[in-house]
């Protein structure tokens, strides 16, 4: 195999280093070869980021022979030191808000669910303490970390009293009064000072390091390495922190990506100079060497699960030829809450139709103003997600994730399309990408600026934003759709960058949870003129820019690829600004259509 003279450099190097990686450059190849360049005598701990990365870093050492290392996360390291041979019972799923208001008798005051906004937010203050490197809960101040305006003033409120709460949660925990979280023996392994008998260490993923297993990595006498990419860091919402920047160590790079073109790399450079509207700007350059034009694994990649949701409505309500779909992590998952509620629970919540509710936290709200009211106080992403579902789907919801999970196939490679959230599809990469119109735009960042004067938006959090769409693009190995409204101003078009026609951008100035834009119902929004009433030419004319213009060969072609590639109908209307009978007849005409499926 032939190394890129960055890597041979990493190789050769000695010492405590940290690699700067880009998109898709090889740095698990290049860890590999670090490894198999040092003595086979010595121990090598290979740190991953989950237990996916962690099976298969296992099986590529395994592969190379490299029985000196022993690959861990940081959870299943410090499970090891802590809870095996101990009394400790592990709670895997971690406590519901209701189980704290059980588990500690926290009352009700005056206010409305009270107690369950407390218990909210004490275990958000357990969390935070348990990643974090300080020794004990009140060296922190948890309202660093709240942005909302009425949260804070009733954390404010009741600041001691859901300090003093966390600690006693602690110490249940500790006698084992009650079983432990992982988040509780992560921090007691770190507060243990544990001493790891390895030569090399090495950290990949480090730019999304908790402080809590940073701390125990950078105490270690071993020669240390960290590995990551400054700009995936994509997990500040769980306390994570950018390690790179963390560790005085020598610096190396790998700028050169051999998943993508340079096409794709100069997209992904462009999205990264956005970075200057938030006082934050980046001259990150990135080679890309890749070379494939192969068009097998398809996906749509979205910000939010409404996003993504949304978007899986569209395939099943208007490209019912695709009869095989996929979703990264357990499509269960995208109808449930952390907390435990269900899409279902806020839609009967939403009906009065108390009886039918499941969750006990939501059995507790009266209507969906208390519902409403709950979110604000806690800043609940997740249940502001599913209202907002509930409000624009209503009680079409259960046949629309029926559809959804008849198509599901369990194995990815049979697959018509992969839809995932770019959390869950960290570190994977799919032939062709299509973005959703859920992240945020050039235009989003400037009007967000300007309107944060009292500094109510934390302009790390608006990094992140920034780092997931530029994540997003950088998964494809060949092309990638975006809308207009996600690519940078002035961006030149190119035959491996497809620009989405069509779409409407929406920003809110006070949230960077709501760039969503507003999701229409399929069966509320007709793009067809209506039947029984007669259009005329200049009426359909004003609804679609494009409809009657004769096609050209440049868009036969175009949208030939757009078919072949998987977007739906709904989407290529928007694009060619014509009705969807319109596209409809046009690909029947370029005999693109499936034999013996309706592509209705």
């Amino acid at each position: 195999m032939k190394l890129t003279q960055e890597q041979r450099a990493i190789i050769n190097s000695t010492g405590n280093i940290k690699i700067n990686a880009v998109a898709g450059s090889g740095k698990t190849t290049t860890i590999i070869e670090y490894a198999k360049t040092r003595p086979r005598s010595s121990k090598i701990l290979y740190l991953a980021f989950n237990k996916s990365v962690k099976e298969e870093a296992i099986r590529m050492f395994r592969s190379k022979r490299l029985n000196n290392v022993t690959v861990e996360t940081a959870h299943s390291l410090a499970y090891k030191h802590i809870v095996w041979g101990s009394d400790y019972k592990l709670n895997s799923n971690g406590y519901k808000t209701y189980e704290i208001v059980d588990q500690l008798n926290i009352r009700a005051f005056e206010e409305k669910h009270t107690e369950y906004v407390i218990a909210n937010h004490i275990k958000k203050l357990l969390t935070y303490f348990c990643n974090s490197q300080e020794s004990t809960i009140s060296e922190l101040n948890y309202l660093d970390i709240i942005t909302d305006r009425k949260a804070k003033i009733f954390v404010k409120s009741f600041y001691h009293y859901i300090v003093d709460q966390a600690r006693a949660l602690m110490t249940k925990m500790e006698k084992g009064e009650i079983d432990i979280t992982h988040d509780f023996y992560l921090k007691k392994f770190q507060l243990s000072n544990p001493t790891l008998y390895y030569d090399y260490i090495l950290f990949d993923e480090g730019q999304d390091a908790s402080m809590a297993m940073l701390d125990v990595f950078l105490k270690q006498k071993a020669i240390k390495v960290i590995v990551g990419d400054t700009h995936q860091q994509i997990y500040g919402w769980r306390y994570a922190v950018n390690s790179l920047e963390k560790a005085n160590f020598k610096n190396y790079s790998l700028s050169t990506s051999f998943r993508f073109s340079q096409d794709i790399a100069n997209l992904a450079v462009e999205v990264l100079k956005m970075k200057k509207y938030i006082d934050k700007p980046t001259c990150t350059s990135i080679n890309g060497v890749g070379s494939s034009n192969k068009i097998k694994t398809k996906a749509v990649l979205a910000r939010t699960n409404l996003g993504l949701l949304s978007k899986a409505i569209e395939y099943v309500t208007e490209k019912r030829e695709v009869k095989r779909l996929y979703f990264e992590g357990n499509i269960n998952s995208y109808t449930y809450a952390t907390e435990g509620a269900s899409l279902y629970d806020v839609l009967n919540l939403y009906n009065g139709k108390y009886h039918l509710i499941r969750d006990k936290l939501m059995k507790k709200m009266n209507n969906i103003d208390d519902l409403s009211d709950y979110i604000e106080k806690t800043e609940d992403r997740e249940l502001a997600m599913m209202l907002n579902i509930v409000k624009e789907y209503g009680n079409e919801i259960p046949d629309i994730i029926q559809m959804i999970k008849d198509k599901h196939v369990d194995n990815k490679d049979e697959a018509e399309m992969i839809f995932s959230t770019v959390h869950r599809c960290k570190g994977m990469e799919y032939d062709v990408v299509q973005v959703v119109n859920d992240f945020v735009s050039q235009e989003q960042l400037i009007k967000l600026k300007e309107n944060n004067r009292t500094g109510r938006l934390s302009l790390a959090q608006l990094n992140e934003e920034i780092n997931l769409l530029y994540v997003a693009i950088t998964r494809t190995r060949n092309s990638v759709y975006i809308p207009r409204p996600l690519l940078p101003v002035d961006f030149p078009h190119s035959p491996k960058i497809r620009v989405m026609k069509g779409f409407k951008s929406k920003s809110d100035d006070n949230r960077t949870e709501q760039h969503t834009p507003k999701v229409v119902s399929y069966r509320a929004e007709k793009d067809q003129p209506k039947k029984g009433k007669n259009y005329t030419f200049d009426e359909i004319r004003m609804k679609f820019e494009h409809a009657y213009k004769p096609w050209t060969e440049d868009m036969d072609i175009e949208l030939s690829m757009m078919f072949i590639e998987g977007v739906n109908q709904r989407d290529m209307a928007k694009h060619f600004g014509r009705t969807k009978g319109a596209i409809s007849s046009r690909l029947k005409k370029l005999e693109l259509r499936r034999v013996g499926r309706d592509s209705h």
